[in-house]
């Protein structure tokens, strides 16, 4: 006699409960009540024969075989929402969802002009847009089309450098008004930096440039881009942003351009079996397109050095 196999509505219960961390969030997220959730979870328990949460007064508590099952139940939901998409676009038809995964400013300050233009041209398109400074597998098909800073080495992906694009250093103009212009490297120890909590390989590889840019310089430290990007806007320092989003505000001004910028690699990427889907190849050939025009827009008065951010998309 065949074992019995949990059938996927138990594994989502499960995922809802390990991402919101209780069974009354878990059943919010999915719109059940919270006594139909936990028969889930039960049933799920005794069909595997193990145990998957600590219970208490204080709610549950995940098991370690729940903390390895979990990539598991992330693999299953990434399968069965890029089954819904393929299902509800057609290979020749110009509507349907289309999954896009960028990084938190790529998506919040690059993306929404590209992504409204080809809308305009394709009203039947539908946009997932999923944010996160960490990079989406392509090949599990988390998302439909990404944006990479740093050529992609799996095989089976579909991918066009749209070419680099430059960060500078930038300070708002009533910064530069209260403490002055830094002239050399040097004299940014002076002022206040934005920069990262935790170091990554990206602030590392701007160290042989000569630039105090390490953790014990900064006067703000976040790990949120969206968060250094506001603090700059609102005059809190110095720190780095894209030109070609420091050039729609007038109030920023780029400081030692003739003296240090870094250029990421950036690329355009999808899933080789999508190039049949007709709107897919469109919206990647449109963000291609996009994105070589936003690359080239940046200034390069001095000789761009390449950095490696696997981990910091700015």
């Amino acid at each position: 006699m065949a074992e019995q196999e949990p059938g996927w509505e138990l594994y989502r219960s499960f995922l809802a409960v390990m991402r919101e961390g209780s069974l009354s969030g878990a059943a919010r997220m999915l719109g059940m009540t919270q006594p139909s959730l936990g028969r889930h979870i039960r049933e799920l328990e005794e069909t595997l024969g193990v145990s998957l949460f600590a219970r208490s007064p204080q709610g549950l508590s995940p098991t370690d075989l729940a903390h390895a099952l979990l990539p598991h139940a992330q693999t299953m939901a990434s399968a069965s929402m890029a089954l819904r998409r393929t299902a509800t676009t057609r290979h020749d038809a110009m509507s349907g969802v289309v999954r896009i995964a960028a990084s938190e400013v790529m998506g919040v300050e690059v993306l929404p002009p590209m992504l409204a233009a080809f809308r305009e041209r394709h009203p039947g398109v539908v946009i997932e847009l999923s944010l996160s400074n960490q990079v989406e597998n392509l090949l599990r098909r988390d998302a439909d089309i990404a944006i990479r800073m740093g050529r992609p080495a799996q095989e089976a992906l579909v991918a066009r450098r749209v070419g680099s694009i430059v960060l500078g250093l930038y300070a708002h103009k009533r910064y530069v008004k209260a403490h002055g212009r830094p002239h050399t490297l040097a004299d940014l120890v002076s002022h206040a930096l934005i920069g990262f909590d935790h170091e990554t390989p990206y602030i590392r590889a701007m160290r042989p440039a000569g630039m105090p840019y390490t953790r014990e310089h900064f006067a703000l430290r976040t790990d949120n881009d969206l968060a250094a990007l506001a603090a700059l806007r609102a005059g809190y320092g110095i720190g780095f942003c894209q030109c070609g989003i420091a050039q729609r505000d007038p109030a920023l001004l780029r400081l030692l351009g003739d003296r240090f910028q870094l250029s990421m690699e950036t690329w355009v990427v999808m899933h080789e079996d999508l190039r049949r889907h007709a709107l897919m190849r469109a919206l990647y050939d449109h963000l291609a397109t996009a994105l070589i025009e936003y690359a080239a827009m940046a200034p390069s008065p001095a000789k761009p050095r390449r950095a490696t951010p696997k981990d910091a998309l700015i």
